[in-house]
């Protein structure tokens, strides 16, 4: 069964940092690009972050340029999202996707998404 699992998610203070993990089982990553997408409570959902699968190109949402890492470990089949100073505005449900496609650049290009995981930045 194909399935990617986030975790790492939960509350935190502003200034403070997270990191997410996506673990993938039934499949593995070694050959796809890799994104972390978030949606906000009456939003859309919006990238925030990929990685390639062959040199480990990397792009990155303006927004969280300079504050988030995306980083991923083939021999562990897991990706991660590490979040550092984060903001209130960056409160929403994180979600891994693959692609065959790199940049990610529309939702369209998502093979498989993961079940999300909750980021809540507030004092």
């Amino acid at each position: 069964q194909v399935q990617l699992v986030e975790s790492g998610g939960g509350l935190v203070q502003p200034g403070g940092s997270l990191r997410l993990s996506c673990a993938a089982s039934g499949f593995t990553l070694d050959y796809y690009a890799i994104g972390w997408f978030r949606q906000a409570p009456g939003k859309e959902r919006e990238g925030v972050s990929c990685i390639s699968s062959s040199d480990g190109s990397t792009y990155y949402a303006d927004s969280v340029k300079g504050r988030f890492t995306i980083s991923r470990d083939n021999a562990k089949n897991t990706v991660y999202l590490q979040m550092n100073s984060l903001k209130p505005e960056d409160t929403a449900v994180y979600y891994c996707a693959t692609a065959f496609i790199f940049p990610i650049a529309t939702l369209s290009f998502v093979d498989y998404w993961g079940q999300g995981t909750q980021v809540t930045v507030s004092s």
